[in-house]
């Protein structure tokens, strides 16, 4: 099967298209030639690679129709982020593609209500990034029910893996609360630390893509949650990555309004979305229909980050060498 693979140079395709070469199938990734993808492999020698400056070729009205006449079989959108990028891109490629998948989010569910979230539960996004990310996916489910439109929606959650930092036990990207925690100093946590958060390892989310296109009849039309098989408490996140460096952790905890006060503007921004959405996604449906098969607990995904970032960092630490 040909596969163009839009945004393939990111984390999800870094892992992705490997795993397509390997399958045997002709690939083609769409970018903006802006960076390499974060691992090396021979795979991406078969590649065919395509430069396009969506951004650009949107303004022009131009990418949809660049995209349709590369002419996939499938083709998967990693990097889109506003229902009218999404509307021209599917539409140019309705009756002309075999199956069409994009990448959405655990966002789109808004806060958590009743958990583990199912797919079926009712949509309500705040935020722009999850109320573009529900549009986008009511909007190509509607273009399959009306027309046919060949798609299937990923929804991952937070993605991380060697390169990419993971969200930390504060719900932000600081990496000083992992050296803290290595160093069994204290960290504070907002609230009383019971907000969760869900990571997946970016490879797995490879799979789950990979396992799309493997079975598209019980794909096409549906949407899947792409997570570890569960989610984490703020509190239970830093006890356990601090006996993983072999520590104890030492938390303190501090209602909201204190809390942001003590953090940057940016730190607080981002724990309050994190903290506000607390997903925890069930993955039954993706497990049974797509025979998706997580490798990684977040934990698992987290500390392979970690250790990447301390080992490139030469920070001292007990590290453990295997996934554990």
């Amino acid at each position: 099967m040909k596969i163009v693979v839009i945004g393939g140079t990111g984390h999800i395709g870094s892992y992705l298209i490997p795993r397509l070469i390997h399958a045997g199938h002709e690939v083609i990734c769409v970018s903006r030639r802006q960076r390499d993808p974060y691992h090396t492999h021979p795979a991406w020698n078969a590649v065919q690679q395509v430069c396009i400056d969506r951004a650009a070729a949107e303004e022009k009205k131009e990418f949809g129709s660049q995209v349709k006449a590369l002419q996939g079989d499938a083709v998967i959108d990693l990097i889109c982020f506003t229902p009218e990028s999404a509307a021209q891109l599917a539409e140019a490629l309705t009756g002309s593609v075999r199956h069409f998948i994009h990448c959405g989010t655990m966002w789109v569910h808004g806060h958590s209500e009743q958990v583990p979230t199912t797919e079926a539960q009712e949509r309500k996004p705040f935020g722009e990034y999850g109320i573009n990310k529900a549009k986008i996916e009511a909007y190509l489910l509607s273009l399959h029910r009306e027309n046919n439109f060949p798609v299937t929606l990923l929804h991952p959650g937070h993605i991380t893996g060697p390169g990419w930092l993971p969200i930390n036990p504060a719900g932000h990207l600081n990496p000083e609360i992992f050296i803290r925690l290595s160093r069994s100093e204290e960290i504070v946590l907002p609230n009383i630390g019971m907000e969760t958060l869900h990571h997946v390892h970016a490879d797995d989310v490879a799979q789950a893509f990979e396992k799309a296109i493997v079975h598209r009849e019980a794909a096409t039309g549906e949407s899947f949650h792409v997570v570890s098989e569960q989610a984490l408490t703020l509190r239970g996140y830093a006890i356990a990555m601090a006996a993983w460096f072999g520590k104890e952790a030492k938390l303190r905890f501090l209602p909201w309004p204190e809390w942001k006060k003590t953090v940057s503007e940016r730190d607080a921004e981002l724990t309050w979305d994190h903290i506000a959405h607390s997903p925890a996604g069930s993955i039954e449906k993706a497990k049974r229909l797509l025979q998706y098969d997580p490798q990684y607990s977040s934990l698992q995904a987290v500390q392979e980050a970690v250790k990447y970032y301390f080992e490139q960092g030469n920070i001292p630490a007990r590290i453990p060498t295997a996934k554990n």
